[in-house]
């Protein structure tokens, strides 16, 4: 959530910078600065009336005791007439206080300055590409059919237990799965993250925390009796660990990674673009989570950026990193590099990391401050990162590495899945 006073001090450049992500609605943004005046109006004349009122109530007994009781009963008419409209001020100050809330959990956050303007995906800024894209034999298949070839993985068997989008991995095909999760937390550990196994349920004050509420409300799954959402990412339990918290400046950087289960409803996904693995309801996921001083988060920004990068080289798969434009940032983000590999069977590049930096959006909403070195609260950046999102990188492996004799295991895994190929 956007600080008000952000708001209300720089208007003009808010509306500007959020015209970058093409959000046109600038009368919500006068609509927040409006109920911020008249909540602040509203707090002084009740600050001003329960001053007043404390006085008059120490006057009144000095006046029953001086014998001036007429005044005194007039004083104590006067306090009632206060009493009831100081009532009906708080009365007030509570109703204004919600919809400005209401109103300012509609707003995205503002994007940094170097985020490209545009529309679509296909104005998001290409930084850099690696990587030999391999040529394959004719008659290779996409990663659908290998799954099937090599009895990895059932999607037919997941929707007979669960529904459609719910993957059953099975034999090799869930060993390589195991593999990459245990590379991933061991890659994670050695550069300094302390590896958390959250909850994969979370309660609606830590969706919100996060800004999964109300923006992704539609695309969570809903324990309706408890109250409960079921996690898209590691991040959001992770990150509300520290909700409600004043951090020592001497502990920043705090750097954590969470692998679990995720679970996203991904409403309206259909077509051949989503086939296999390329979009389901339910995968695994290495997430990395940073909460950091303000003016040391892009900097670390870009270590992220170049630990993901690490990790794909080490698969050895071609790839490439975008610099999101406006039209494409999550609701989130001030800055968001997306990681794509290209899988040679289907031709196209698949998303496979998101690693983005919050600054104080997140942290406005988790509360989650240190103090500076004048001993002020001060709201920290929260960053995070798919380091890395199973599903499509299984695609990309299993694609990108068929041979006629089998498909071929990065060499970084083998001593994970115990075995070089699937044949």
């Amino acid at each position: 959530m956007l600080q008000i006073a952000a708001i209300r001090d720089n208007i003009d450049q808010v509306k500007e910078l959020l015209e970058i992500r093409n959000f046109k609605e600038f009368d919500l943004v006068d609509k927040v600065v409006k109920l911020d005046e008249d909540r602040r109006k509203t707090q002084h004349q009740l600050d001003a009336q329960l001053s007043e009122s404390k006085k008059i109530a120490k006057s009144i007994g000095a006046l029953y005791q001086s014998g001036k009781q007429e005044e005194a009963n007039a004083m104590r008419e006067k306090t009632a007439t206060l009493k009831e409209s100081n009532k009906q001020l708080e009365e007030s100050l509570s109703s204004i206080e919600q919809a400005l809330q209401e109103a300012m959990v509609q707003l995205p956050n503002i994007p940094n300055s170097l985020v490209p303007k545009g529309n679509t995906d296909e104005d998001n800024l290409n930084i850099k590409q690696e990587g030999t894209i391999p040529k394959l034999y004719e008659g290779a298949k996409p990663h659908w059919e290998l799954l099937e070839q090599y009895e990895l993985m059932s999607l037919e068997l997941g929707s007979k237990i669960a529904g459609a989008g719910f993957p059953v991995f099975m034999g090799k095909g869930a060993r390589l799965q195991r593999a990459l999760v245990a590379y991933f937390l061991d890659f994670a550990n050695k550069n300094g993250y302390k590896e958390i196994i959250p909850p994969l349920l979370v309660n609606e004050t830590s969706a919100y925390a996060t800004g999964q509420l109300p923006d992704k409300d539609g695309q969570m799954y809903h324990v309706v009796n408890d109250g409960l959402y079921l996690i898209p990412t590691a991040e959001v339990p992770v990150t509300n660990m520290y909700r409600d918290t004043i951090v020592g400046k001497d502990d920043l950087p705090i750097k954590l990674t969470g692998h679990s289960q995720c679970f996203r409803r991904e409403a309206g996904s259909y077509g051949a673009h989503v086939r296999g693995l390329n979009r389901v309801h339910q995968f695994e996921k290495v997430e990395i989570v940073q909460i950091v001083e303000p003016q040391k988060s892009y900097e670390v920004l870009d270590e992220m950026v170049a630990y993901v990068e690490q990790i794909i080289q080490s698969l050895e798969l071609p790839y490439r990193i975008l610099r999101l434009c406006g039209g494409d940032l999550g609701f989130c983000s001030a800055m968001t590099y997306d990681f794509e590999v290209f899988t040679v069977a289907q031709d196209r590049w698949l998303e496979v990391s998101s690693v983005s930096n919050f600054e104080t959006f997140q942290s406005n909403r988790l509360k989650v401050r240190y103090k500076d070195d004048n001993g002020k609260n001060q709201l920290c950046h929260t960053l995070n990162g798919s380091a890395l999102a199973l599903p499509r990188i299984i695609a990309a492996i299993l694609e990108n590495n068929q041979t006629e004799e089998g498909i071929v295991i990065p060499e970084v895994l083998r001593p994970y899945t115990g075995f070089d190929i699937i044949s």
